[in-house]
């Protein structure tokens, strides 16, 4: 198969690019990309795509995500995580359960997050992270995200902090180490991340997810980019008549609705994405190229 996507169990202490690295090496291609870096702590889905697959990421990195983590209430960092230089303490191991469910659900909805100033957000063209190891000390803008659902699994009050467990579904763009960074500013005691892990991506989940291990010993069976389509976007089911104009880039007849559709061919090939605008189905992004 040269196009299509694989979905990694990413293990903690490895970054996102390690993952692609390995991924080129067992699929037998340079063409290999990520939607959705995870940081090095964390663990879980990271989707990859391949050949024409990497076409279809920024769609898929679009989409909303969902995770499990583990707050610390008690301890500030630098990396709004555990594996950064911790900058406060407070004692922590008393503050109410009322609270940290008010702060939480307060969080819920379209909301403005200010990202972890040690991420890979760009400041002036430079990684803000790149910024802040050469001394740098700023604050990020605040961004719009939107919280789904952020439910608590557990609390626990432990002899000097607490441990918050949560689920999460949100956008694109919402930084979960930035929701323990807030609820322990909130709370007065600080707060930062111990544990991550990504559940979902789109419509990937952990069903459709292989080891990190299998990866690096090819024991995997990709998905296919046709398939992928189908489930990423509203597919329209092509006539060859169709599939030979798209494949010259032409338009064809509306599709009916704001979304994008996977233009599908008769033998179930992707040959486009599509858009309607001005009263046609406008391709975005062909795949097939004309005979």
């Amino acid at each position: 198969m040269t196009d299509g996507f694989l979905v990694v169990d990413k293990a903690g202490g490895m970054t996102s690019h390690d993952v692609v690295a390995v991924g080129r090496k067992a699929l037998g291609t340079r063409k290999v990309g990520h939607a959705g870096t995870l940081d090095p702590m964390a663990t879980g889905i990271l989707v990859l795509g391949f050949g024409s697959g990497t076409r279809l990421l920024q769609y898929i990195t679009d989409g909303d995500k969902s995770y499990v983590a583990t707050i610390v209430l008690g301890t500030s960092t630098i990396t709004d995580d555990k594996e950064g230089e911790v900058i406060s303490s407070a004692h922590a191991a008393d503050v109410a359960d009322s609270e940290i469910e008010r702060v939480l659900q307060s969080m819920i909805g379209t909301i403005a997050q200010r990202p972890s100033s040690v991420s890979a957000v760009k400041v002036d063209g430079e990684r803000a992270y790149d910024r802040v190891r050469a001394g740098e000390k700023f604050e990020l803008e605040p961004r719009q995200v939107t919280i789904t659902q952020l439910d608590i699994a557990a609390i626990r009050h432990l002899d000097s902090t607490t441990e918050v467990d949560i689920e999460v579904t949100c956008s694109a763009g919402t930084f979960i180490r930035a929701i323990a960074r807030d609820l322990g500013e909130q709370l007065h005691v600080g707060g930062h991340l111990s544990a991550l892990r990504r559940t979902r991506v789109a419509g990937f989940t952990q069903a459709d997810a292989v080891s990190f291990e299998d990866l690096k010993n090819q024991k995997f069976t990709p998905l296919k980019l046709a398939d992928v389509a189908r489930t990423t976007f509203t597919p329209r089911e092509l006539t060859l008549d169709e599939v030979n104009e798209l494949s010259y880039g032409r338009p064809l007849t509306e599709n009916g609705h704001t979304s994008i559709s996977a233009a599908m061919s008769p033998d179930n090939r992707l040959i486009a994405l599509l858009k309607d605008s001005d009263g046609q189905a406008k391709p975005i992004a062909v795949f097939a190229a004309a005979n």
